[in-house]
């Protein structure tokens, strides 16, 4: 770290004349002010991780510490990252692992006391390098979660208040609209705390080798911002960052997001589809709507689950009417059109929401094993598949099933889910008639003229 650290520098230049004559001064130089917000980066930590996925190959796992083990911290996750890999999983996402504010708390970890220190709860930096170091050895590459649009009351920054959003009286305020009131909003026209919130993102991929970021509340930070930070953190060149943004507007890949939530998606799904009984074609009109300003490796995040949606919502089990319909909206999420994420304890159908704010119930990883057996499959056979990950889609949905076609040259998926909790049948279209193969199992399927479809049930059928 650069100190801060002003010159003044006066010279004396003394006259060695045998007269009386006086001294000549030279007047003072004006003092060289060092930019506060201007830090030298550390030194790398570690050997950057070469395999980081491209975005459209992504399977993410998100993890909430607090609930995934026992134990509550790095050491908990690092212990099941086998089995994490094993669901088919390329990028391990950690909530925020930062010291969580005391004054105005309800300990939330997105409420960030310190954005260059690690929560104690969690463990310790080398605790942290010692998980990433893991998950890079076996295949994954790891995420922080980074919260810029507001800090705790109690960190250090607060004594900036020109750093912060302020009312008609001059108090700093929590962030407008929301009811967070555990948490200062930032103020982005001020530059130095730019550049200090820079700073801060790059410290952690050369202190703990990280390989990028998922953004928490992404639409709430102005556009120009995020442009000015993923450019700085793209400048790193020994890293291949994933920046995803926790945000729909239509200006986050032009920012330089590579991922952003589909909460579209989501919303869709759970509110039109399975509790009003919309039609399934509304998924259409969503993957032109959600892909707006994409380029082509450009990539929408499709979960039934999160952090978020789990604690208010409901687990999948309780928003898509049971484990069939869990499963069939998933195999939408993951195959249609983005990048699937998994919320930890949903491969294992956990019954109970997840708090993250305190010492919440913890995951039973021992029930299950045939809920868990079908994700696998599920993301193992995306990872395995160029046509789902980067293909050319076709859709053929009705408005009870969810039915399409992804080509990439000569292989070719054809996908049938049914999205309704009773039995359908669905007129096959001719373009996808023949023979094909069970991607999930070793058997011939010849689709004819029609096929019936029991309640959430599916097809997953490829290329013989």
């Amino acid at each position: 770290m650069k100190p801060l650290f002003s010159i003044l520098a006066i010279l004396l230049i003394t006259s060695c004349s045998k007269s009386n004559s006086l001294p000549t001064i030279k007047p003072p130089e004006p003092p060289v002010v060092i930019d506060s917000s201007i830090q030298a980066d550390p030194s790398q930590y570690g050997t950057p991780y070469s395999a980081v996925p491209d975005p459209e190959n992504a399977i993410i796992y998100q993890v909430n510490l607090r609930a995934f083990s026992q134990a509550g911290n790095f050491k908990g996750v690092e212990a099941r990252l086998a089995d994490i890999k094993a669901l088919g999983v390329n990028v391990l996402y950690l909530m925020p692992i930062y010291p969580v504010g005391q004054l105005n708390s309800v300990n939330s970890p997105y409420c960030v006391q310190d954005y260059k220190a690690v929560n104690k709860e969690f463990g310790s930096l080398d605790e942290l390098r010692s998980l990433v170091d893991a998950a890079h050895k076996i295949g994954m590459a790891v995420i922080l979660d980074w919260v810029a649009n507001h800090t705790a009351w109690d960190n250090p920054w607060i004594k900036n208040k020109s750093w912060y959003q302020v009312d008609g009286s001059g108090q700093i305020i929590s962030p407008v609209g929301t009811g967070w009131k555990d948490v200062a909003a930032l103020n982005f026209n001020n530059r130095d705390m730019r550049l200090q919130m820079i700073s801060a993102m790059k410290y952690w991929i050369y202190t703990a080798n990280v390989d990028g970021y998922r953004c928490d509340a992404a639409d709430f930070v102005p556009a120009d911002f995020w442009q000015q930070a993923l450019d700085s953190l793209k400048g790193i060149a020994a890293h291949k960052l994933l920046l995803f943004a926790e945000g729909t507007r239509n200006d986050q890949f032009t920012s330089g997001f590579q991922l952003k939530y589909a909460m579209g998606f989501y919303y869709t799904l759970k509110d039109r589809l399975f509790k009003q009984g919309a039609s399934v074609k509304l998924i259409d009109s969503l993957n032109q709507a959600e892909y707006v300003n994409a380029t082509s490796s450009s990539r929408v995040v499709r979960y039934t689950s999160n952090h978020d949606v789990d604690l208010s919502d409901g687990t999948p089990m309780e928003l898509f009417s049971g484990e069939q319909g869990a499963i069939a909206s998933f195999i939408v999420a993951a195959y249609m059109k983005g990048v699937p994420m998994v919320y930890n304890g949903q491969e294992v159908g956990c019954s109970t929401r997840l708090d993250y704010f305190g010492q919440t119930t913890k995951i039973d990883w021992d029930v299950n094993g045939e809920i868990k057996a079908l994700y696998t499959k599920i993301l193992t056979f995306r990872g395995a598949s160029d046509a789902l990950r980067k293909g050319t889609l076709t859709s053929y949905s009705t408005d009870d099933v969810c039915a399409f076609t992804k080509t990439y040259q000569g292989e070719e998926v054809l996908v049938i889910v049914n999205l309704r909790n009773k039995s359908m049948d669905f007129s096959i279209p001719a373009a996808c008639k023949g023979e094909w193969k069970d991607a999930f199992a070793d058997r011939s399927v010849v689709l004819e003229d029609k096929v019936g479809l029991d309640p959430f049930g599916y097809l997953v059928l490829k290329m013989p």
